[in-house]
């Protein structure tokens, strides 16, 4: 079996699992413990109201055609209207305009981590058993082991005070780079993106940055709560990184580079290098799993609409076309980022596909 034919079999797999999530959703809006139309209308209504939401949803229509309709409205994103968060507003429409805060925070927690996390790990299998890897090792194993919602109570309290005069480190955080301070800013919230526009060049919209204060202040915004959510992710990339770079130092091929006479950089760039990111590949694109189950605690707790928080509150309001909806993208995401995993492993190691 070829590369790409291994590939291309991956992405097969991804059509059963989709619909067993579909039929996951569907068992559990239709038989699980909320009733949907109590609610919708709440215990007090009467039967004739019952009756009527019953017929209106579909719900006296027999099981199976219930299930294709199911199915037929999540492939197309046809999820119906919220019944609680944002009443009677098509689900897509508040899914759309909550989906780039989400981003940006998602964007920036990957981000972090791969410019901390992997360098301090491969800085640390390079330069083993010295006073920088046992800091590096023990840093991360420390920051692992610290829960995101204490880290985002601990981060807010620590970050305000240094409004009242507590600089945290000397630093104080509402008046580093964009002045919060003088601008009545707080360090929670839902950051703008107004800075991010688009010209057509040949007829191609073309993005570009139109304000870069606003920019500055929309990092400033995310990056505690990015920092928090990604956390995790470093850790676990700082050791797998020091380990994988400790078993490819040691390779037989990187001692033949040494024999040829190659020179320290050529060996680590371009042979060490590669080979050592090939654990790390599931650990990179395993970090939205993390990221889409941390975002609903970090998002409610920094106060940022995004898609965790109105999940969350979708599940504790008994909004249950909202929840379901927002469960089937998520799963849509990780899927792709599961499909992006396996690209990336067909191009860099040439051995997939073959014995599998």
């Amino acid at each position: 079996m070829s590369r790409w034919e291994y590939f291309a079999k991956r992405l097969l797999l991804t059509i059963p699992v989709l619909f067993s999530v579909l039929t996951f959703l569907f068992i559990m809006l239709r038989a699980g413990p909320i009733d949907p139309v109590a609610a919708r209308l709440g215990p007090q209504a009467g039967a004739a109201d019952r009756e009527a939401i019953r017929e209106r949803l579909g719900l006296n229509d027999p099981l199976w055609e219930q299930y294709v309709d199911f199915i037929t409205d999540f492939l197309t994103f046809n999820f119906g209207q919220s019944w609680v968060v944002q009443a009677e507003r098509d689900i897509l429409d508040i899914a759309v305009s909550a989906a780039p805060a989400t981003l940006w925070l998602g964007a920036w927690a990957i981000l972090l981590p791969l410019f901390i996390g992997i360098p301090l790990g491969f800085y640390a299998g390079l330069n083993p058993n010295t006073l920088g890897d046992y800091t590096a090792s023990l840093g991360g194993i420390v920051w692992q082991a610290l829960p995101n919602f204490w880290l985002s109570v601990m981060a807010l309290a620590l970050l305000r005070r240094t409004r009242e005069g507590g600089e945290l480190l000397g630093i104080n955080w509402y008046t580093l780079g964009p002045d919060f301070a003088a601008r009545d800013i707080s360090i929670t919230g839902t950051p703008r993106l107004e800075w991010f526009s688009t010209t057509d060049v040949l007829m191609l919209p073309v993005p570009y940055i139109s304000d870069w204060t606003a920019l500055a202040i929309d990092i400033k915004l995310i990056l505690p709560p990015a920092l928090i959510l990604g956390s995790a992710s470093m850790a676990a990339e700082l050791r797998i990184g020091r380990t994988a770079m400790l078993e490819t130092v040691n390779s037989k091929f990187v001692e033949t580079a040494k024999a040829k006479g190659l020179s320290n950089r050529v060996i680590v760039w371009k042979h060490i290098f590669r080979n050592a990111l090939i654990p790390l590949l599931p650990v990179i694109t395993s970090e939205a799993f993390l990221l889409i189950g941390g975002s609903v605690i970090v998002e409610q707790i920094f106060n940022i609409n995004g898609l965790g928080r109105i999940f969350f509150q979708s599940l504790t309001q008994g909004d249950l076309p909202m929840a379901g909806a927002l469960l089937f993208i998520f799963t849509v995401i990780i899927l792709g980022l599961n499909i992006l995993q396996d690209f990336l492993y067909t191009v860099i190691d040439p051995r997939v596909g073959y014995d599998q």
